[in-house]
C-alpha cells in the first residue's frame, strides 16, 4: 500500500503529492466528499486506482501515568510464536501483550517505527476480551514507552470501528486529532 497521505481540518486539505502533480491536484480539487472529486484527485495525483477516504489520527505528548492506567501486558518480540501473526510485521522490536489466564493471546500493540518521531500504535483485542480496558492500557503502556525514547505514538481511528475507536488516543486521553485526508 502507497497512500497518498495528508491532513484534513473542517475547512481544508492538505495533501501531499509530488510537485510535477501539484498543478493537476489543484485544478480538481473540490469538497472530499464529492465521490467524482475523489476519483480525480487520485488521477491528478497518478494514482488512478487508490480508493481515497478519511481517518482520524490521534496523537499525545502526556501520556496517562500508571496509577491511572497501569501496564496490562508484558514486553515481547513482535515476531515470537506466540503472539499472533498481525504482530510480526511490525518494525519496532518488542511490543505489549497481554495474556488471557490460560496464557492466550488476549490483547497487543504493534509499534511501526515510520521515522525517528512517528510511531504508529496499532491495537487488536480478542472479542472474548474486549470492554475490559485492555486495548487502552496497552496503548498507554506503549505511548509511555515511545515518548521515553523521544518518539511520538500515533494512532488510527476508523470511526465504523466501535472497539478500536474507544481505546482513545495513545496516551489514553480524549484526543480531537486530526483526519487523515486523504487515505486509501
Amino acid at each position: 500500500m502507497a497512500p497518498l497521505p495528508g491532513v484534513a481540518t473542517p475547512s481544508s486539505v492538505l495533501l501531499w503529492v509530488a510537485p510535477v502533480r501539484r498543478a493537476a491536484v489543484a485544478s480538481v480539487a473540490g469538497p472530499l466528499p464529492a465521490a467524482a472529486v475523489r476519483q480525480a484527485v487520485a488521477a491528478a495525483a497518478g494514482r488512478p486506482e487508490v480508493t481515497l477516504g478519511r481517518g482520524v489520527f490521534r496523537w499525545t505528548r502526556r501520556v496517562a501515568g500508571r496509577r491511572l492506567l497501569p501496564d496490562a501486558g508484558e514486553w515481547g518480540e513482535h515476531h515470537d510464536a506466540r503472539p499472533p501473526v498481525w504482530l510480526h510485521p511490525f518494525n519496532y522490536g518488542p511490543v505489549p501483550v497481554a495474556w488471557d489466564g490460560a496464557g492466550n493471546y488476549a490483547a497487543g500493540v504493534g509499534i511501526e517505527r515510520h521515522d525517528a518521531i512517528g510511531h504508529e500504535l496499532a491495537v487488536v483485542t480478542t472479542t472474548q476480551q474486549r470492554g475490559r480496558g485492555l486495548a487502552r492500557r496497552l496503548v498507554a503502556q506503549a505511548a509511555r514507552r515511545v515518548l521515553d525514547e523521544g518518539g511520538v505514538g500515533v494512532t488510527g481511528a476508523c470511526r465504523r470501528r466501535r472497539p478500536g475507536s474507544r481505546s482513545l488516543g495513545p496516551g489514553g486521553r480524549p484526543s480531537p486529532g486530526r483526519r487523515g485526508a486523504p487515505a486509501p
